[in-house]
Order: structure tokens, then C-alpha cells, then sequence
């Protein structure tokens, strides 16, 4: 009996040293890990700011100016609008909700400050050397728009949970105004706007020159897409496959048709376009 009592004993105190060890091995790893990661952020080389608050300013001043004329338009000029029912609303409401909207501009800035700053962009995208690529502006707005437009379809036909809550509250506007364009979800600016930017940003290697000005015009002309009204030079981008106003409303409106946003060419190419002319909801002449 003394003898079991004490091998018993002995297994106890062999466990506990056992246990001891192993704690104290997961702490000296702990302890190890973190001195390698505050070594890693002392060494860490932060960009230069320049480039992001050069490139916001160009976003945000793209924005102020599609405001100002969407104010002169729907104020001094004889727009057309696209649905025949309007739908009446402040203007300076539609302005402040436009520039607040969490899932909206602040969540595109974040993502933009934080892919900067953390030096998640390809090399290229920090460098001030050469001007403005119109061959790399071209090729990120395609490419953009064309994931884009695949996710987009995704979104609507993959799974009716992830609908529900990603791109289901955007789809509440069946006839929407220009302050409605970033209006949805957190999950659906990831997934349709984020996404598509940061494979964008893998495929094509540009300077920040050309990376403003594709950000400013892409945030452009995903507002305008968005408007109340017919815009001047929709009949011209009709003819070159650029997405219109009305061609954004026929999706808004119809929800099977138009998944591209600044290009149609992916729906002419997979049978999803429709002619905003053959919606009966629609001006005949939009």
C-alpha cells in the first residue's frame, strides 16, 4: 500500500513537471513572437503620406464637382429624367448622407489609407516617376468594372442568404437618385467595390498618377451612373458601350438585366442587356 502511495505520488509530481515545462515553453515562445513582431514594426519603413492624401484629394474633388453639376442640372438646366415617376428629396440631405455613409466613402477611404500605408499596393504604386498611363487607366477601369460585374452577378444568383444581406439593402432603391450610388451594405462595398480593386491592383502595375486618376474617375462615374436624370453625353456612350444612367436604372428597376456599371459590354456578350428604350417605365428617349 505505502509503495503504491508512493508511486502514485510520484506520477502526480512527474505530470505537474510535465505541465510546468510546457507552460513555461509556451511562454519563452510567446515572449519570442513578440519581440520578433515589435522588432518587426520598429524596422518597419511607413510610405510617405503624399501619394494617399494626393490621391483622396483627387477623389474628393471629383466628387464635390459631379455634385455641383448634378446641382446645376436638377437646379437651372431642363433634365430628362429616367423613370416617369420622380421621386422628390432634399438636395443638401442627398449630400450629407452621400459623404457620411459608413459602407460608403469612409469605408473606401479606410481601405485606401490602410493598403497605402501598410505597403499592401505593388511597388510601382509609389512611385511620382512619369505622368498619367491612359493605357493603365483604361485597362484598371475594364478590369474593375468586368470582376466587378461578375461578382455583381454572384451577389444576385449564388446564394439568396449572402443577397439578403449584402446587396439587398441597395436594391431598395428601384428608382434611385446620384446620393443613392453608395448606399447598400459594408458586405456589399467589399465585395463589389474593395474585391475588384485589390485584384486590380495585382494585375496592373501603374504609377500613382495613374492611380488617382483611375480612382477619381471611377468613383465619378459610379455616381453618375446613379442619377435621377439623363446626362448630355449618354447617347455617345450608348453607341461605345459606356454604361448610362439609364442603363444602371433598367438594373435597379428590373434586377435580371445590366450587371456592368461602367461598361455594357459583358452583358451585350452574356445576353444580360436590356435597352433602357424598352422599359415601359422608362422616358421613351432616355
Amino acid at each position: 500500500s505505502l509503495c503504491l502511495s508512493l508511486s502514485s505520488s510520484s506520477s502526480l509530481l512527474s505530470g505537474k513537471n510535465t505541465h510546468t515545462m510546457a507552460a513555461s515553453a509556451a511562454i519563452a515562445a510567446a515572449s519570442s513572437l513578440v519581440v520578433r513582431l515589435q522588432e518587426s514594426v520598429r524596422s518597419f519603413e511607413w510610405p510617405s503620406p503624399l501619394g494617399l492624401s494626393l490621391g483622396l484629394g483627387s477623389v474628393a474633388v471629383g466628387q464635390v464637382l459631379v455634385v455641383a453639376y448634378h446641382y446645376y442640372q436638377k437646379t437651372y438646366g431642363r433634365p430628362q429624367l429616367i423613370q416617369r415617376e420622380e421621386q422628390p428629396y432634399n438636395f443638401w440631405e442627398g449630400v450629407r448622407t452621400h459623404f457620411a455613409q459608413p459602407e460608403g466613402m469612409v469605408l473606401l477611404a479606410t481601405y485606401l489609407s490602410g493598403t497605402w500605408m501598410l505597403r499592401l499596393m505593388p511597388r510601382s504604386y509609389y512611385s511620382f516617376a512619369g505622368g498619367v498611363s491612359v493605357t493603365h487607366v483604361l485597362a484598371q477601369l475594364l478590369l474593375q468594372d468586368g470582376i466587378q460585374a461578375a461578382l455583381h452577378w454572384a451577389e444576385h444568383r449564388v446564394s439568396a442568404n449572402f443577397y439578403r444581406i449584402s446587396h439587398k439593402p441597395h436594391h431598395r432603391f428601384l428608382n434611385p437618385r446620384l446620393f443613392d450610388a453608395f448606399n447598400g451594405s459594408v458586405g456589399d462595398t467589399v465585395c463589389m467595390i474593395l474585391v475588384p480593386l485589390f485584384i486590380t491592383s495585382r494585375l496592373v502595375h501603374c504609377n500613382v498618377w495613374s492611380y488617382m486618376a483611375f480612382g477619381t474617375l471611377y468613383a465619378a462615374w459610379l455616381t453618375l451612373i446613379h442619377s435621377e436624370y439623363a446626362h448630355p453625353w449618354d447617347p455617345l456612350f450608348r453607341r461605345l458601350g459606356l454604361g448610362t444612367a439609364a442603363d444602371h436604372h433598367v438594373h435597379h428597376k428590373l434586377f435580371i438585366f445590366n450587371y456592368g456599371h461602367l461598361f455594357m459590354y459583358w452583358d451585350r456578350l452574356f445576353g444580360l442587356y436590356k435597352d433602357p428604350s424598352t422599359v415601359k417605365q422608362f422616358h421613351p428617349n432616355v
